[in-house]
């Protein structure tokens, strides 16, 4: 199983030089997948959770392409009703091959309505869109590939979302179901009824120095042990790959990134040495 890395690609502590740090971290740590979030307008809802500098994912993906080799690079997840699904079948084809191949398109419907508002689509069409817009995506790359004479520019789609919709629209257009911070049983639940083409969920990494207890406990919340547990149960249940995400939600946290670089490094070691 894959494991990949959340990286904030937003907020007061962060810039290019930061970016490039992270990349290197998770590189080196031997992280399988580096991911960006995306937001177009930092409009009042964004700015709460997510302030300016926000770097835009498409851009920011093509530079760290250029600066690294190995790792898969991805969106986690790119609001698809926000731009034109012929641009952005462009800009996810040109970042493939850009990186040899490398990147992974998550998508998801979106939740800022006065961003919505800000860009003049619809809020509430926004689960339509994203169907028209994952079709019009997929059409787009097999024309592209009708006239390429080289490789596929098709990418790896992963689409986000917890709901039954979500799901439908993961097993119509996706390549995998990309839920984010799920619990276990919400899983079990959902793929006893609905087999999904793959599974890659996103979940939390919040270390803590005694065990946290409880049904209510978030996947990746807990002791090393714990969430080493958490990634075999995901495993057994048939992730082909988990994106960990250590940012907790206040953006002073970009400024003092030491510790998610000290939980990530913890992760690492107690995971090469468990196998």
């Amino acid at each position: 199983m894959d494991l990949g890395v959340n990286v904030p690609n937003f907020g007061p502590g962060t810039d290019p030089g930061m970016l490039h740090a992270w990349a290197q971290l998770v590189d080196e740590l031997g992280y399988d997948l580096l991911m960006l979030s995306d937001h177009v307008t930092v409009t009042p809802d964004v700015a709460e959770r997510y302030p300016e500098p926000f770097y835009e994912p498409f851009t920011t993906l093509s530079w760290l392409a250029g600066v690294t080799t190995r790792l898969r690079l991805g969106t986690t997840v790119l609001v698809l009703p926000y731009r034109h699904p012929l641009l952005v079948a462009r800009m996810a084809a040109n970042v493939q091959q850009l990186s040899g191949g490398r990147f992974v398109l998550g998508v998801g419907v979106g939740w800022a309505r006065q961003e919505f508002d800000a860009l003049d689509v619809p809020f509430t069409a926004r689960g339509r869109l994203t169907d028209d817009h994952l079709a019009a995506v997929r059409d787009a790359w097999r024309a592209m590939d009708a006239g390429n004479a080289g490789a596929s520019v098709a990418v790896p789609v992963w689409v986000g979302g917890n709901s039954a919709a979500a799901v439908r629209r993961a097993v119509r257009y996706g390549d995998a179901w990309h839920p984010l911070k799920p619990t276990l049983a919400e899983l079990r639940t959902t793929l006893a009824d609905q087999p999904v083409p793959a599974l890659a969920p996103r979940i939390a990494l919040r270390l803590t120095p005694a065990p946290v207890d409880g049904p209510e406990r978030p996947l990746g919340v807990g002791t090393v042990e714990q969430v080493l547990d958490d990634l075999d149960r995901l495993r057994r249940l048939g992730a082909a790959t988990v994106v960990l995400d250590p940012y907790h939600g206040d953006p002073e946290e970009t400024r003092r990134p030491e510790p998610a670089w000290h939980a990530l490094t913890t992760l690492a070691q107690h995971r090469r040495t468990a196998s």
